[in-house]
C-alpha cells in the first residue's frame, strides 16, 4: 500500500491510507520487544517477522472502519497493531516445512530460514500472545469490560479453528485433492477471511452509535473483500512473477492446491473478482463519505500487483 501512495502523493485518499500506515508502523515498533531485550534471539526473530514490510491491510482496515464510524482511530492504534501481530504470527507458521515449507515472505529469508525453525515456532506462539496481552491491557480501545471482551471474543474466534487455523489445516488437506467452488470459498473465508473480518468488526465495538445493521454491512464487506483479497492471491500466482510477489510465484500450482484458477480459470477467476468486489462496495452503499477510505481498500485489493 505505501507503493501505491507515494507513486500518487496527490491523491487525498491514499494520501491518508499512507498516514493511517506510518501511524501503525510506529506504534508496532513501541509494541514489540526490544531486540537487545532477553532472550535476544526470540525477540529478534519477533522483530524480524513483523517489521520486515508489509502491506499492513488488516490493521489499516480497523483504523478506517473506525474513521467510517466517526470514531477517533487514535483509540484503536493498539487494537489495529494486535490484529497485525495476529496476522504477522499466522505467516511465520505458515511458511515453516510442516506447513507451506517456503523460502520467501516479502522478498526476505522467511523466518526459519533467517533464524531455525525452533525459533520461528516460537516467535510465532510469542507474537499471537503479545497480540492478546495488547488487546487485554488497551484502556483506549473500548468504553467497558463487556465491549472489551466482545473484541477479544472477535480476535481469538478468528484466529482459532474456526478461523485462520481452521482454514490452513483445509488447506493442507485439499493437497492434491479437488475441491468444489463451495469447498474452496469455505476454506478461504476460514483462512484468509476470518482475520480480515475480525480487522473490520473489532473496530465496531469502539463505536457508541453504531447500530445492528451497520454492523451487518460491516461485516459483508469485510467478507466479500476478504474473498477478493485470495482471488487476486490466486491470479497473481499465475500471472505476476517472483520478484514482485515477494514470495515464490506459481507456489501454490507448484502444491498442487485448489485455486480459483484452477477451477475458474483465468477469466473466470477475475469475473469472480469483479462480482465479490462489487458486493464490498454495495455493502456500504448506506455508509456516507467517512466510508471512502474502505472504498479505497476494496479498490486497492483487486488492483494490487503484489
Amino acid at each position: 500500500m505505501n507503493k501505491q501512495a507515494s507513486a500518487n502523493a496527490s491523491d487525498p485518499l491514499r494520501a491518508q491510507l499512507e498516514s493511517l500506515r506510518q501511524q501503525i508502523e510506529k506504534t508496532l515498533e513501541v509494541l514489540l520487544p526490544a531486540a537487545d531485550q532477553s532472550p535476544q534471539r526470540l525477540h529478534q526473530a519477533m522483530r524480524y517477522s513483523v517489521t520486515g514490510g508489509g502491506k499492513r491491510i488488516r490493521p489499516v482496515l480497523t483504523l478506517a472502519t473506525a474513521i467510517a464510524l466517526d470514531t477517533a482511530p487514535e483509540r484503536l492504534l493498539k487494537a489495529a497493531c494486535a490484529v497485525e501481530l495476529i496476522h504477522a504470527y499466522s505467516l511465520i507458521h505458515d511458511d515453516l516445512p510442516a506447513m507451506d515449507n517456503d523460502d520467501l515472505r516479502r522478498g526476505r529469508p522467511t523466518c526459519h530460514k533467517a533464524f531455525d525453525e525452533a525459533t520461528a515456532l516460537l516467535a510465532g506462539d510469542a507474537l499471537q500472545a503479545l497480540a492478546f496481552e495488547i488487546l487485554a491491557n488497551d484502556p483506549d480501545c473500548a468504553d467497558n469490560a463487556e465491549l472489551k471482551l466482545q473484541m477479544l471474543q472477535t480476535l481469538t474466534h478468528a484466529a482459532g479453528a474456526a478461523g485462520m487455523a481452521g482454514g490452513q489445516a483445509i488447506d493442507l488437506a485439499s493437497v492434491n485433492k479437488t475441491l468444489t467452488l463451495a469447498e474452496l470459498e469455505r476454506m478461504h473465508r476460514l483462512k484468509t477471511g476470518a482475520l480480515i473480518e475480525a480487522s473490520v468488526v473489532i473496530a465496531t465495538y469502539a463505536s457508541a452509535r453504531i447500530t445492528e445493521n451497520q454492523r451487518r454491512n460491516l461485516r459483508q464487506y469485510a467478507q466479500s473483500i476478504g474473498l477478493a483479497f485470495q482471488i487476486q492471491d490466486d491470479i497473481l500466482d499465475v500471472i505476476s512473477d517472483t520478484e514482485t510477489l515477494g514470495k515464490p510465484q506459481g507456489a501454490d500450482m507448484a502444491l498442487n492446491k485448489p485455486t480459483y484458477y484452477s477451477l475458474l480459470g483465468l477469466e473466470g477467476a477475475r469475473e469472480k473478482l469483479r462480482v465479490t468486489h462489487q458486493a464490498a462496495l454495495a455493502a456500504l452503499a448506506d455508509f456516507g463519505a467517512g466510508a471512502d477510505l474502505l472504498r479505497g481498500i476494496a479498490d486497492y485489493i483487486v488492483e494490487r500487483k503484489h
